[in-house]
């Protein structure tokens, strides 16, 4: 299990990077325990922290997420993936820009993923939000 779970995580993060939002969402089950470490309540200057709970919105988040930012200046990286069983826990840092306000940000991030039969059935990433939040805000 734990060979299936890496090789599901690893071409999960490769499909991420290739900006390929629909073959990314085919690697989600229906539905998919959905969640991003923000207020429930949002944010709404950062349109692409919603609920999701499907491909298409799964899809939809990542197109979103690349609208809002400029994928030429994304600079996150990975540092480390630790598996056990059908856990993952993806550690790095996001490094993005924001489009529209042309601040760049830094943050860390976790993302723990559950892997079932091939696909993932839990995405839950911890971020710093007010930094993203901030960086999108900022009309400087």
């Amino acid at each position: 299990m734990t060979s299936e779970t890496r090789a599901t995580v690893e071409e999960l993060l490769r499909r991420m990077t290739e900006g390929d939002h629909d073959r990314t969402a085919e690697l989600f089950a229906e539905p998919v325990d959905w969640l991003l470490s923000w207020p429930a309540e949002g944010h709404p200057e950062v349109p692409w922290i919603r609920p999701r709970s499907g491909r298409a919105d799964v899809a939809d988040h990542f197109r979103s997420l690349e609208a809002h930012h400029v994928p030429e200046l994304n600079g996150t990286s990975v540092s480390r993936i630790l598996v056990d069983g059908a856990d993952a826990v993806v550690l790095g840092e996001i490094a993005q820009t924001v489009r529209s306000t042309g601040v760049a940000y830094t943050s860390p991030f976790a993302l723990h993923l559950t892997v079932t039969d091939g696909l993932v059935t839990r995405y839950h990433v911890y971020e710093d939000s007010l930094t993203v939040t901030r960086a999108v805000a900022s009309r400087s």
